[in-house]
């Protein structure tokens, strides 16, 4: 074959070349949106993004997890998503490329994502069923039959018989290698491939996936329904045990700094599910069972709203959290306490001759939270809670019911979607957090934060009100000072304290001079203990040091 011939071979090759990646792109969808459809009879969780976004997240390192969570915030399930999204359709769109000569292994290809995606689904905790497996499956044997359709449309049809070797013949027209062909031909006649009948095909292809994928989510949305109504017609109970009154002067009125009540909508949600649980209160239970309970007990909803109800203002606070971070929150939380329900079943702390010194709670969604049995039964004011700030829990916050455990970090109290209680021991079972290399125990650390001025602020100069949050739950607030670049340390003034449970906001006014300056401020709890200088980072037992901000005074 001559260099002339080459080139115009290759310049025929590559507008099939770009076809075949589009068609992968769209057997890609496809095999996408049936396993979206086909999840509706599984449960959406079941789904190959899911599946596999949840594998990922198990499997990834415990430092690109905080990296994750520091630069995307709450947003980073949502970047998973997008970015598996676009490693699938890129792997898709190379599959597609090669369909045209190899077929049978593109289509290969295809299913063997899907058995990826079904792996990853039955691996996941929450797995209980094999049929997990099927959306996947599904999806790969439809992407598969969707590459083979559409490589028929771009294969060259063989030359005729006694045409040159390397000829191509489309639509009766034989164009013989190393010639041009003539422009007013046909397109076929051109490119060598069934243009048109690829257009048609993809095209209704990917309106059939469309389709599919839209009756999959509206479907899958539907699923849930009975969920969402079963806590719209949720009446809370009254507390048997209201919380106190707010103190007068717990909230400053200062610009900028944090509410003392966060609202549901405003609270942190660091976890693990990319699909919220939707579960409904009629089918909910909860099972108390393991090492040293003495009564094992199954309670449904209506069980537990029967029993006395308490409502208490608890800040929680997320190990994630790096120094100066958002997540934290204080909340009414209503529901029974935890260290009741265990006394009932026979249980006993070990500081008491309990045999158990773990209580592992179990989501929904196949998440173990570990708890130090001793901290639930100090007399704490741990929770099962299924209200908060006066209305049932919202489905991303935990509905029906979760945990909540004053002064420890989520990862080990805060389990959401609870459905199991187990107690057992800490050398027998290491829970999620625990496999991945986080401490076991883990008290929430003192910490401050300067709400306001912002770091890099232009504050005009003359007074300016510093002010911020602290924290330190089940120990207290004691005082919070702030330090103007190398300077003294100054008291700050103190908001009246809810509980030791709660945070407190705090200020101080500030003479700004012109310049730059760098803003400082630290904590000291009940227990004389100061917040400490010396930086780390949030694993393996939560973030320490001191907040700063550094301002530009005009």
């Amino acid at each position: 074959m001559t260099d002339e011939a080459k080139r115009t071979r290759d310049s025929r090759d590559r507008p099939r070349a770009a076809a075949g990646a589009l068609a992968g792109a769209v057997a890609g969808f496809a095999a996408l949106t049936t396993a979206e459809l086909a999840s509706v009879a599984v449960r959406p969780q079941a789904g190959p993004v899911v599946a596999v976004g949840g594998a990922v997240i198990d499997r990834t390192p415990a430092a690109v997890k905080e990296w994750a969570i520091r630069n995307f915030g709450t947003d980073d399930k949502l970047v998973l998503r997008i970015g598996i999204l676009i490693a699938l359709a890129l792997c898709a769109a190379f599959l597609g490329m090669a369909a045209p000569r190899f077929p049978r292994a593109a289509a290969a290809g295809v299913v063997a994502f899907g058995a990826v995606g079904a792996a990853a689904a039955l691996g996941r905790p929450a797995a209980d069923s094999p049929l997990d497996a099927l959306p996947s499956l599904v999806g790969g044997i439809s992407g598969a039959a969707v590459v083979l359709l559409l490589a028929g449309r771009l294969a060259t049809r063989a030359p005729a018989d006694g045409a040159p070797e390397g000829a191509e013949v489309t639509a009766g027209t034989e164009v013989a290698a190393g010639t041009e062909s003539s422009d007013s031909g046909p397109p076929e006649a051109r490119t060598g491939w069934d243009r048109r009948g690829f257009v048609l095909a993809t095209s209704a292809v990917a309106a059939v996936s469309a389709g599919a994928g839209a009756l999959g989510r509206v479907l899958n949305t539907a699923s849930g329904s009975g969920a969402v109504a079963s806590r719209d017609r949720l009446a809370l109970p009254a507390p048997a045990s209201p919380a106190p009154p707010v103190p007068p002067g717990t909230a400053l009125r200062v610009p900028g700094v944090t509410p003392f009540i966060t609202p549901n909508a405003s609270f942190y949600r660091v976890d693990t599910a990319l699909v919220v649980p939707k579960v409904d209160v009629a089918t909910w239970r909860l099972r108390l069972r393991g090492e040293g309970v003495r009564r094992p007990v199954t309670l449904s909803f209506d069980d537990l709203l029967r029993r006395d109800a308490v409502e208490r203002d608890i800040t929680l606070t997320c190990v994630s959290n790096e120094v100066g971070g958002p997540y934290a929150g204080n909340a009414r939380w209503l529901g029974v306490p935890l260290r009741e329900l265990l006394a009932e079943c026979g249980v006993e702390p070990p500081s008491r001759g309990g045999p158990a010194d773990q209580l592992v709670a179990r989501s929904v969604d196949g998440m173990t939270i570990g708890t130090p049995v001793e901290d639930v039964m100090d007399g704490r004011d741990a929770l099962l809670a299924f209200g908060m700030n006066g209305e049932p829990l919202p489905f991303a916050h935990g509905f029906p019911v979760r945990m909540v455990v004053p002064g420890l970090y989520g990862y080990v109290s805060a389990c959401k979607w609870i459905k199991d209680i187990e107690l057992t021991t800490f050398d027998s079972y290491d829970p999620y957090w625990a496999e991945r290399g986080w401490a076991r125990r883990a008290p929430i650390r003192t910490q401050s934060r300067i709400d306001t001025p912002k770091p890099f602020a232009r504050p005009a100069a003359g007074t300016v009100m510093v002010a911020g949050v602290a924290w330190a739950q089940h120990r207290g607030i004691d005082r919070v000072e702030v330090r103007v670049d190398d300077g003294p340390w100054r008291t700050a003034r103190l908001a009246s304290e809810d509980s030791r449970d709660t945070w407190r906001q705090w200020s101080v006014p500030w003479q700004a001079t012109r310049g730059s300056h760098t803003l400082t401020v630290r904590a000291t709890d009940r227990t004389g203990r100061v917040q400490t200088d010396r930086r780390t980072r949030p694993r393996p037992d939560g973030a320490a040091g001191r907040h700063s901000v550094v301002v530009t005074v005009d």
